[in-house]
């Protein structure tokens, strides 16, 4: 128990006044504190925690988040095709803080996955919170699902850097799908019409 109020005020104390000088020492009962001044005379194990000015401080997932990434987890629907419009898609969840899930529909397993969500398969990018669904990208319809799933509101979490995920290795872009060449109809040549009794005799 001792350790668990030591740790936190340690971080908050860390949070609150990085470039600060802090003490950390026991009196003669045993019991231990931390202040940012210098400990009296009678002090024992007496430490001084350096403090590294403009270096944030290791802090844990704020509540508020954890609690609406459990009850509504964040999936990205996107394509190898898609550009421009998942590429908004991302950074609104990247500049909000968001943690999400990217999801590349290309074949067969993940098209049938989105048709199930969405009814079809060319709705991309596609953002699921929980079970809500918003097909393309629309900044505040994007911002009312978050924050019906009480998502911190942007600017109170720190800006995620998440990038698009790598086509797969069998994805080939429309660009450089080639259709197979259609066969045309021959022509009977002199040559290879029929001979005989019967064969058609030329004009």
């Amino acid at each position: 128990m001792i350790g668990a109020v030591l740790a936190t005020v340690l971080t908050l104390c860390a949070a609150s006044a990085q470039a600060q000088q802090l003490y950390r020492w026991t009196d003669e009962k045993g019991a231990t504190h931390i202040t940012d001044t210098p400990p009296p005379p009678s002090a024992k194990s007496v430490q001084k925690p350096k403090a590294t000015a403009g270096t944030p401080a290791p802090t844990q997932e704020p509540f508020a988040l954890a609690q609406a990434m459990k009850d509504f987890p964040v999936t990205l629907y996107t394509a190898p095709s898609c550009k421009e419009p998942c590429e908004q898609a991302r950074g609104a969840l990247n500049r909000r803080g968001v943690p999400f899930k990217e999801i590349l529909v290309w074949e067969e397993d993940t098209n049938l996955e989105l048709k199930k969500l969405t009814g079809g398969t060319s709705d991309v990018p596609v953002l699921l919170v929980g079970r809500s669904v918003q097909k393309g990208f629309q900044q505040d319809a994007f911002d009312a699902l978050l924050d019906s799933a009480r998502y911190p509101r942007a600017g109170l979490l720190p800006a995620r850097k998440q990038g698009a995920p790598k086509p797969p290795e069998d994805y080939v872009p429309p660009e450089q799908r080639q259709q197979a060449p259609q066969a045309e109809p021959v022509k009977p040549t002199e040559e290879s019409r029929p001979a005989g009794p019967y064969a058609p005799r030329s004009k």
